[in-house]
């Protein structure tokens, strides 16, 4: 691999990781933010899940404009927007102008999650994109890590607003490497076919295409007990067992470096084995952690060390399922790449947030609620992961892995 193949992997990490950005410094500030706007847990999450609905809707926009228009321009105007409402959010003075400005964040924001993933299929396909994608998934979950804890440094320094200045920055450094190190990978003779009905058309293809939505939805319901875990986590860790911001997010941290030192793998096993020998084992690997702590909980246990311990596990094996999927489900549609790469980042989104908004008045910070939420996801996954790659398609399907 190229020092030009890592630095395209640099950049299309850090402007998908923007948007991740926003929402993991976000969370330590979540209780600080509920007690200065004067609304309650449910308001400050609807803040959270606004800005998820926004991500995920708003990719449906930017892959079609993206192959009728070029790659770069949408990310431009994207990251223009997120710059913006990032302001407009650090300015905010109560919770209803917050939530709709993170709504219009989000849409900013997802012009980051759908586009980097259509460049790298305009790039490679098969086991060289599995390794470009995991090399991006590194960039990308690196946000996990440092968001938390930068998030605690800039509330321990000024207060929740300092937060929005902060992604202010990485918007605008986002712009600025944008311009000057990416790229046109989608050229003018690739466009003349792409169009607002053929995106239509696209949309109504990828529909009605049971392989690619049943590997979609292995990575949305993946994810999807995680986006329960992040909404909720900073109420069940710092209010039930007591941590502060900072510890908080070191607990958050470590969750996030199993999930990225696991991903890094994705390239190699899948050369070795083939991608969907990969995303069955990991499905399992991943279900079973989450399963023994829903069991842990429900005979009376409550620990956190139990917690963490078990959901490392979990988060490690979900870092080969979602960039494995997501390669997967690109394979087969590099002429609508875009259109594609949207859809699959929307569902996601809309899972997640769907997921959150269900299971958020249920949970009120306590531990079990929030596990039966993570267990269902990843049991959800592995249901889908044999019924969309077991039987009579796992061999034509192992062989294009």
């Amino acid at each position: 691999m190229t020092s030009r193949f890592f630095k395209i992997a640099l950049v299309l990490g850090l402007l998908s990781a923007i948007g991740p950005f926003a929402i993991d410094m976000y969370l330590p500030a979540l209780p600080a933010i509920g007690a200065s706007l004067g609304a309650n847990s449910s308001g400050v999450q609807m803040s959270l899940t606004a800005f998820f609905l926004s991500l995920g809707l708003g990719q449906l926009l930017y892959g079609p404009v993206s192959d009728m228009v070029g790659r770069k321009p949408p990310l431009y105007f994207g990251l223009g927007l997120f710059a913006v409402t990032s302001v407009g959010c650090a300015l905010a003075t109560d919770i209803d102008t917050l939530i709709v400005l993170r709504l219009l964040q989000g849409l900013g924001a997802a012009a980051g999650m759908a586009i980097p993933r259509a460049i790298v299929r305009d790039l490679h396909t098969g086991t060289e994109a599995a390794k470009l994608m995991s090399l991006l998934m590194l960039v990308f979950s690196v946000s996990p890590i440092l968001a938390p804890l930068a998030g605690s440094a800039v509330i321990a320094l000024s207060n929740w607003r300092g937060v929005f200045w902060a992604v202010t920055i990485a918007a605008l450094i986002g712009l600025v490497l944008t311009g000057s190190v990416l790229k046109e990978t989608r050229p003018p003779a690739a466009r003349l076919e792409s169009s607002l009905g053929s995106a239509l058309r696209g949309y109504a293809l990828l529909l009605r295409d049971r392989h690619y939505m049943g590997l979609v939805f292995i990575g949305s319901f993946a994810m999807g007990g995680f986006f329960i875990y992040l909404a909720n986590s900073p109420f069940v860790l710092i209010d039930h067992y007591g941590l502060t911001p900072t510890q908080y997010s070191l607990a958050f941290a470590l969750n996030a470096a199993a999930f990225i030192g696991m991903s890094q793998f994705t390239g190699r096993l899948s050369e070795r084995f083939g991608l969907v020998p990969v995303v069955k084992v990991a499905a399992i690997a991943s279900a079973v952690p989450l399963v023994l702590l829903l069991g842990y909980y429900l005979a009376g246990g409550d620990q956190l060390e139990v917690l963490i311990g078990l959901y490392f596990v979990a988060s490690a094996f979900m870092g080969l399922v979602i960039p494995s999927t997501s390669v997967l489900a690109l394979e087969d549609h590099g002429a609508i790449a875009g259109t594609a790469s949207a859809l699959l980042g929307t569902l996601q989104m809309l899972t997640g947030a769907v997921l959150m908004a269900v299971s958020g008045p249920f949970i009120g910070g306590k531990p079990l609620p929030m596990v039966v939420g993570m267990a269902g996801g990843a049991f959800i996954a592995l249901a889908l992961t044999w019924l969309t790659l077991g039987g009579p398609r796992a061999p034509r399907l192992a062989q294009a892995g």
